[in-house]
């Protein structure tokens, strides 16, 4: 649980949290630690707190940064785990879920990208590349100022 009246700084207290769990091999070598918009939401703090870890744990050389890719433990050069399936499909594929039980119904909107942002724990970049994939899969239609909608099921994709 964070402290956030003490007089220790939040990003210190996480990065402290971040680094128990490498330690304690929760967290594996070439494990890629939390997305900043992951960790916003996971601990309740700001972007820039978020970035402030991320610099903390570098600093103590517990983790390194691949532009575009994300922050994984170990130093430079330590072979990467990679994510078998990527976030957004994994948000796609949860909206699919949910539209097929009934949840989301058609012609109702489904949830904003900020709402899938926190839901999952990731970019806006990433929430709309999953709106994109269920657009063009046909599961969902875009209107213009409007917000985006579940599809009729006729237009949905054949198994």
């Amino acid at each position: 649980m964070l402290d956030r009246e003490g007089p220790v700084p939040l990003y210190v207290q996480v990065a402290e949290v971040i680094e128990e769990q490498i330690i304690s091999g929760r967290l594996a070598a070439g494990e890629a630690v939390l997305s900043e918009a992951a960790m916003e939401a996971e601990y309740g703090i700001a972007r820039t707190t978020a970035r402030r870890v991320v610099r903390e744990l570098r600093d103590r050389q517990l983790v390194h940064t691949v532009q575009g890719e994300g922050t994984f433990v170990g130093r430079p050069g330590v072979p990467r785990m990679r994510e078998t399936t990527a976030l957004y499909m994994v948000i796609a594929t949860d909206v699919i879920a949910r539209i097929r039980r009934g949840e989301l119904r058609p012609n109702r909107a489904i949830p904003s990208e900020e709402t899938l942002m926190r839901r999952h724990g990731v970019a806006k970049v990433t929430a709309r590349k999953a709106v994109a994939h269920l657009r063009e899969q046909g599961w969902v239609i875009t209107v213009p100022y409007r917000g985006t909608y579940v599809s009729a099921p006729e237009d949905w994709p054949s198994e």
